[in-house]
């Protein structure tokens, strides 16, 4: 995953950051990967003009693993 943000172009990375704080804040927030599944952890949240964050709310942890960073930009 690391490899993935480094690989966003400069700007992107303004909104990643900024991503970051929502799914600290409010990651229920981000849509259900499984739409069969609207309550389930693992989530989608869009940011900047072609990003996409995959990631898994651990709720007993008050944690969230960011599992994939994708640009399409």
């Amino acid at each position: 995953m690391l490899e993935q943000v480094a690989a966003l172009p400069i700007d992107a990375l303004v909104s990643y950051a900024e991503l970051l704080i929502v799914l600290e804040t409010v990651p229920w927030n981000g849509d259900p990967v499984h739409k069969d599944n609207p309550h389930g952890a693992v989530r989608a949240h869009a940011f900047g003009r072609g990003g996409l964050v995959t990631y898994l709310i651990l709720e007993d942890q008050r944690r969230v693993d960011v599992l994939t960073v994708q640009w399409v930009g």
